[in-house]
């Protein structure tokens, strides 16, 4: 009988299909891991998004320590300038330009910012106006201008307007337990914890019924065997089924067979447990830095990794939020921490490497009698990577004066995000797409980014 399958098809069939481990029964295993050593598919960088869940307070993290007002609205959280010699340096701002400095937190990255790698955006945010979590996080997402319940991710629609046939199954991962919304809709998109947790398996049953009479034999001889060692059972039979000469009929069927077995061995050759990090770099035992050390091994195993999303909680700092010391600056310098070790790991491929950190929103101006600061409205932006026009801090700086805020008290938005996602997707993503990834806007380029 004459038929023709697809690659896609052949790739995200049965054969193939991924068990999650060790997770209580969560399905965040990769759907398919069949992929051969591949470059990213666009031909651009390889995005890393880590997105700081609950409204990081971008006044604390990039400190506009030349405007006098964030000392009046701030007498006990404000940071000290980085020129305050009545303060010790550890308690002082890191000084990016003669307005703003860096939380002392952050320090492992001034070096990134001083070799012109690392750009801040300040003033930034989506026109949401509900200073929801849920509802501000699903805007900026979906790249939107506000929440209109649009059922796809900004990274989505980037990933499909560029899709084709020979997409890698890794070609966008979530380390994280959920795909994000971000990634809602995009295809192959993947989340997983950790890659330790996942292992080609074949179902622990005996296949009954109509079918290929090679692979049923395969699922047999797996179900027979121990669990670690059902993988090898079903690889042996497919090497026989595909080592030998393509027909006409047989030549998709067998080209995809043959490229499945070849992705397996690719697999087993990141061997994520043995990975050794390059030129010293060790990295912390955090969330981050652990997640920051998987994408790591999926980039240098050339599996046509594009996108990765990662998540840091605990930005929603209403009490004891602390100033150079206490629970915001344990954060930041775990992010800090991750990201310098992650870019030294990298080495040169940091050049084609973007990462973008973002957040809902940012904090009230003023802080609360709790020693804390409210939802609010402008935060700040993180773009690091070798193709950043770093070393700046990108601002329309709109004041903290009473008549300059906005709403009950916040700074106002003067840049919007997607400005900033615009200037990723077509200079650093090398997607041409604009319209379909941002339908119906018109973005302001700051020049943030290189075009080569």
């Amino acid at each position: 009988m004459k038929f023709k399958l697809t690659r896609r098809q052949v790739l995200t069939g049965a054969t193939l299909a991924a068990a999650a481990g060790g997770a209580g029964g969560r399905l965040s295993a990769l759907e398919s891991v069949a992929m051969g050593p591949r470059t990213g598919q666009t031909g651009g960088d390889t995005l890393v998004v880590i997105f700081l869940r609950g409204g990081a307070d971008g006044l604390n993290i990039v400190v506009p320590y030349g405007d006098a007002d964030y000392y009046r609205l701030r007498p006990s959280l404000g940071l000290p300038g980085p020129k305050d010699m009545g303060r010790a340096a550890a308690e002082r701002c890191l000084q990016l330009n003669d307005f703003f400095g860096l939380h002392p937190a952050l320090k492992p990255l001034l070096p990134l910012y001083q070799d012109g790698k690392f750009a801040a955006v300040h003033a930034i945010g989506s026109g949401d106006q509900t200073r929801s979590h849920f509802e501000a996080m699903a805007t900026m997402e979906r790249g939107l201008a506000h929440d209109s319940g649009a059922a796809s991710g900004w990274l989505a629609r980037h990933l499909t307007s560029t899709a084709s046939e020979v997409d890698s199954p890794l070609r966008a991962v979530s380390i994280t337990e959920t795909v994000p919304d971000s990634l809602r809709g995009a295809p192959n998109a993947a989340a997983m914890l950790s890659l330790n947790e996942f292992r080609l398996t074949t179902p622990n049953v005996v296949p009954t019924g109509s079918g290929n009479i090679a692979f049923h034999r395969a699922q047999r001889k797996a179900a027979q065997a121990k669990p670690e060692t059902r993988a090898d059972a079903v690889a042996e039979t497919l090497r026989g089924m595909y080592g030998g000469t393509a027909t006409e009929d047989t030549r998709v069927l067998m080209g995809a067979g043959q490229e499945t077995l070849a992705a397996m061995d690719a697999v087993k050759r990141l061997d994520p447990t043995h990975y050794k990090a390059e030129f010293g770099t060790i990295y912390p035992n955090t969330e981050m830095s652990n997640g920051l050390k998987q994408v790591a091994c999926l980039l240098k195993g050339d599996v046509g990794l594009e996108v990765a999303c990662l998540d840091l909680g605990g930005w929603d700092t209403h009490v004891a939020q602390g100033r150079e010391t206490g629970w915001q600056a344990g954060r930041l310098g775990e992010l800090a921490q991750g990201v310098a070790a992650f870019t030294r790991d990298l080495g040169a491929r940091l050049e084609r490497t973007t990462i973008l950190v973002m957040t809902e929103f940012g904090r009230r101006a003023a802080e609360n009698s709790g020693l804390g600061t409210d939802h609010g409205r402008a935060s700040c932006m993180f773009l690091i990577g070798g193709g950043v026009n770093g070393g700046k801090v990108y601002a329309d700086w709109p004041g903290l004066a009473p008549t300059k805020l906005e709403g009950p008290g916040d700074l106002h938005v003067t840049t919007d995000y997607r400005d900033v996602l615009t200037e990723i997707v077509s200079r650093r993503l090398k997607n041409p797409h604009l319209e379909e990834v941002f339908p119906d806007f018109a973005a302001r380029q700051h020049g943030i980014f290189r075009t080569t």
